[in-house]
Parts: C-alpha cells; structure tokens; sequence
C-alpha cells in the first residue's frame, strides 16, 4: 500500500517510521526544505511523561481568569471574530469537567507511557540515541511556595496509580538531584525519575535520514494544495505545487500530520477536526556557565516554564496563547522567559546570543491528540492534535497508528478518532 504522509515533523517523522517498519510503501510531503521546522523545531524539548494532565482540567477556568490582564501570563487568550475559536473554547469549558479531565489524564497518561517505551525501541533501532542531546536524567517539577507544593504531593500516588513515578522531594533533595538549583532552591519539587529530553528537530531530521536512506521518500518544499476524491469517497491523489511546477502524487492512503495547519485543507472535504493553535515560545541560548546550567530538565509549576539542556545550549519555553494564529514573535513573552531564566538560573546562559522563537501548537480542546480514521473518507487518517506533548506523545500514536492501519488491535487502550 501506497502511503502519503503529510507533514515531516515530530508527528510526520515518527509516523513515517512506523508505518515503514509495518512494510507500507511510505512517502512524506513537507512545505518546508527538511524536517521540523515549523512547530516541532524550537519546543521545550521534554519528553514528559509525568505530566498528563491537560490544560483542560476543573482549576483551569478559574487559573485562566487570575492570569486576566498579566502580560507574562502562562495561558493567554486573544478573542478573534473566529467561529472556529468560541466553538474550541467552548468544548475547552466542556472537558475541564472532573469526569471528563480524569478520563483524559488516563488516556494520555497510558499513550505517554507506550510512547516513551517505542522511543527508548526507535532510537536504539535507528541508530540516533547519540543525534538530538539526549538528557535521561528526568524531570524536575519545581514549586516555589509551600502551599502549591502540600497540595502538588497528592499527584505522586495520583500517577503511581497510573503507572508513572514521580517522588515528593525537599528543597534539599531538589538540590541534590540537580545542583545548578543549590543558589536558588524551590519549595519542594516532584522528581520524575523516567522523564527524558532533547532537542526534538534533531531527533526528527536524523530520523528523516534514516528513513531516507530505507527507501522512504521525501517531497521536500512541496505546499499541499489539495485532496483529490475518487469514487466512493477515497482519496485518490495529492495535489502538490513546487519550485518546478505542480504534481499529483497518487495515494492508497493518506495521513493528516499537518499540526494546527490541517484544518485549511481538510475543509473542503467536509472534514472539521476540533484542533485550534496554541501559540507558544522558547529562547535558546548557549551555556555560560556549566555549573549554573542544569542538566536535569526543570518544569517550574507556577509559571508553566520549562528548561532542557540540550548539549551546550539551554533551552527555556513555555506559553499558550489561543488566538494568536501568527509567527510574530510578541518581546513581552521572550523577556518573561529571560527574566526567568535570570531569576532562577542566574549566570548559566549568554543573554546576548538568545536566539528567540514561536510556534502553533495543534490543540484539543481535552489534550488528547486525533488518532485514527476518517469517518467520511475511509482512506484517510490523522495523527494529529498533540498540542504541548508532541515530543512526549510521537511515538506512542505513530505505533497506534500503524497498528491500526494494519487491521490490528492497537498495543494500548486509548480513545481512538472515528470509533
């Protein structure tokens, strides 16, 4: 069979290796000239498993009206004359209801645990482990008030539940794990022993490379300017537009890896998937100081900012902004993460070489991604919507996908699009 996998990052890459390895004929299209670099290019870089608790969740609304008016706000709303936008926003509202984010959390959690296990499979497989700055150190959860960090402990027995470990540690114990936070110690921290980061377009392009060289193709700056339908409500054909012209590229099967960008071309096929962008940024900067610089990622609870060491560079991110569907880069959101980065890790970074960076993370309104079928074209598939854990969740939906594409039960329980 035929494949046509649309979008070549962190989704699209991973999709591609799955889908080869189950012995489909694999192409990949990508506007851009190689892998990642649109939302999968700069992002947090943490592979993290322990936090699987969406956005979506009952203290949501009630966060989202205290940050109201804060120019460094974690989550951040732009109203828009966008249809689109209230009818995400509403089905937000909807799953920050308990039953609903407890049915959630479980689904992301079991996928983020499959997922970090084909990861540790893939990278060992492919030959990468040593291409994209792995840390498999953990991750840090910080908390720099006392009462945030008492009620914080009920998630360690929340999630041993769930099969993810995380320990309740003192400032003392934050310091040990990581030292580079001695100077400027939190409240307490909940340590993830499990976790692991890196540099996510890295890992992608060197993924890319590999498949390449298996006999996966891939249509480098190719824009897709439409789906062809045939009988019977298949896709038959991807229409692409290129440097050299225009091109129709035949498909027993297509795959939506697009990220916040499907939505312009699933529309004319009546296809409406509840994905709307979460806009979000990220500093990188080389280490200053190595002392200072921690290698352990660090996710700091109060401010939604998270920290990966990627070899000698430092990466700080964090952000949601609903509503801000552009790649401008607003100065506000950067000097909030360097004041950060100045706050809680004086001295580790070069401020004069930050190199700043935005970009549209394909939300759900309950931060579970789309996996499956189309339920109008039986040809076409997604994989897509994974929001802030794309790196967390690649592999794990690749693999359930492919299962799915070969007729097999997929190798974890989770809420599958289409049925």
């Amino acid at each position: 069979m035929n494949v046509m996998v649309l979008g070549a990052g962190i989704a699209g890459v991973t999709t591609a290796w799955f889908l080869h390895r189950a012995g489909f004929c694999v192409s990949v299209i990508e506007r851009r000239s190689e892998a990642a670099q649109e939302t999968s290019f700069a992002n947090g870089g943490q592979i993290s498993v322990s936090h699987p608790e969406p956005w979506a969740n009952p203290s949501a609304p009630f966060v989202a009206l205290r940050w109201l008016g804060r120019a460094g706000a974690p989550l951040k709303l732009r109203p828009r004359l966008d249809p689109e936008q209230w009818q995400w926003m509403a089905g937000f509202l909807r799953e920050c209801l308990p039953w609903r984010s407890r049915r959630n959390t479980a689904a992301i959690a079991a996928l983020a645990v499959h997922s970090l296990a084909e990861l540790r499979q893939l990278r060992e497989e492919a030959g990468i482990a040593d291409a994209y700055d792995a840390q498999r150190r953990g991750i840090l959860h910080l908390f720099f008030e006392a009462a945030s960090f008492a009620r914080a402990k009920n998630r360690v027995e929340e999630l041993a539940a769930l099969g993810i470990e995380l320990r309740a540690c003192s400032a003392t114990q934050c310091a040990e794990i990581e030292p580079a936070l001695a100077a400027n110690a939190p409240a307490g921290g909940l340590y993830a022993p499990d976790d692991e980061s890196g540099d996510t377009m890295r890992f992608s392009q060197a993924l890319a490379q590999v498949l390449a060289a298996s006999g996966v193709r891939f249509h480098y700056g190719a824009d897709i300017e439409c789906l062809h339908v045939g009988d019977g409500q298949r896709i038959k054909e991807v229409e692409i537009c290129h440097a050299g012209g225009r091109d129709t590229l035949p498909a027993d099967a297509v795959v939506i890896c697009l990220g916040s960008h499907g939505r312009r071309l699933l529309r004319p096929l009546g296809e409406r998937l509840p994905i709307y962008p979460l806009k979000g940024y990220s500093i990188t900067a080389p280490v200053r100081d190595a002392a200072r610089a921690p290698l352990v990622s660090l996710t700091d609870e109060s401010r939604r900012i998270v920290c990966s060491r990627l070899g000698e560079r430092l990466r700080i991110a964090g952000t949601a902004e609903l509503g801000a569907n552009s790649l401008e880069i607003d100065p506000a959101r950067i000097a909030a993460l360097l004041e950060w980065a100045e706050t809680r890790l004086p001295g580790a970074i070069e401020r004069e070489r930050v190199t700043p960076w935005a970009g549209l993370r394909p939300g759900t309104p309950g931060g579970v991604p789309i996996v499956g079928r189309s339920r109008r074209h039986e040809n076409l598939w997604f994989n897509t919507g994974h929001g802030t854990l794309g790196w967390t969740l690649a592999c794990g939906s690749a693999s359930v996908l492919a299962a799915l594409m070969r007729g097999e039960k997929p190798p974890v329980e989770f809420p599958l699009w289409g049925g």
